[in-house]
């Protein structure tokens, strides 16, 4: 029989002897600073990370299957995106950032160079992260109506195709009143890594990230250009006819989208496209 002597402040002496437990160290605390909730906010993030890279490239072996190689390339993008997540609480992670991710997984560890490639994690975390810092407030909601949130982006975008095409314009913006947060806002957040194939996408990437005024400016252009590409099919399509065609962008060859946004012209009443 185990004996307990009941101290005067009524804790138990000995091997039973009550710790003070705060309430900040409670389990069913609320409060922001308790290190239970950042334990929960932390489980919660890793979670949802988890499932989103299931979904990855899933016909992809680099990034999907059962094998030692698809496992660890997962379990490399799981340490960015939570590393990530945990620098930038104000961002966090949110659903996506995994597609963003993957291809400069890719470009690093498949580099010929093995030097490189063993580092691939570390210089993936790091370009990722230079990566979104263009682009970072469109992640932030509180910033939407902002000027550089992703609002005042989709407007840019509305600005650059009505000054290249105003007739298009004027037909996705008044007459079948199809706005681009309706189709642009996963392409600009995403860098359209969810529109094209992979290799497609790389292309893509190499003029984004090779554009002397930046990321987001060939970004606008390539989105513009999409919509351009597109002509003849959206000013004969409906609201729902168009939505689902930009929602599922059709297959094009990338080499002349990006001739066509290269060719852009901000100061350019219309624009006509060599077919």
């Amino acid at each position: 029989m185990i004996s307990a002597e009941l101290s005067s402040e009524g804790d138990v002496a000995g091997p039973l002897k009550r710790q003070g437990i705060s309430h900040g160290d409670h389990p069913l605390s609320v409060g922001m600073a308790s290190a239970w909730h950042h334990y929960f906010k932390h489980t919660e993030i890793a979670e949802q990370i988890d499932r989103d890279l299931q979904r990855t490239h899933p016909d992809m072996k680099f990034f999907s299957g059962e094998s030692s190689f698809s496992k660890k390339n997962r379990e490399a993008m799981r340490n960015i995106l939570l590393l990530f997540a945990k620098l930038n609480p104000a961002i966090c992670y949110v659903q996506g950032m995994n597609e963003v991710l993957a291809p400069i997984l890719y470009v690093f560890s498949t580099d010929t160079n093995e030097q490189n490639a063993v580092n691939a994690e570390a210089d993936s975390f790091s370009c990722f992260v230079r990566l979104l810092s263009d682009s970072v407030d469109h992640f932030c909601q509180q910033l939407d109506n902002s000027p550089v949130g992703i609002l005042s982006t989709l407007s840019r975008l509305a600005k650059l195709l009505k000054e290249n095409d105003e007739e298009l314009w004027k037909h996705l913006e008044f007459t079948t009143k199809v706005k681009p947060q309706f189709y642009a806002f996963r392409w600009i957040t995403l860098l359209l890594s969810q529109e094209f194939n992979f290799q497609s996408i790389l292309r893509i990437w190499d003029s984004l990230l090779s554009n002397p005024f930046g990321v987001q400016d060939m970004l606008l252009r390539i989105c513009c250009a999409m919509l351009l590409c597109m002509k003849s099919r959206l000013l004969s399509g409906d609201f729902v006819a168009n939505l689902r065609l930009l929602q599922h962008y059709p297959d094009i060859n990338i080499e002349y989208l990006l001739q066509v946004a290269q060719d852009l012209s901000a100061d350019t009443s219309s624009y006509s496209l060599s077919l």
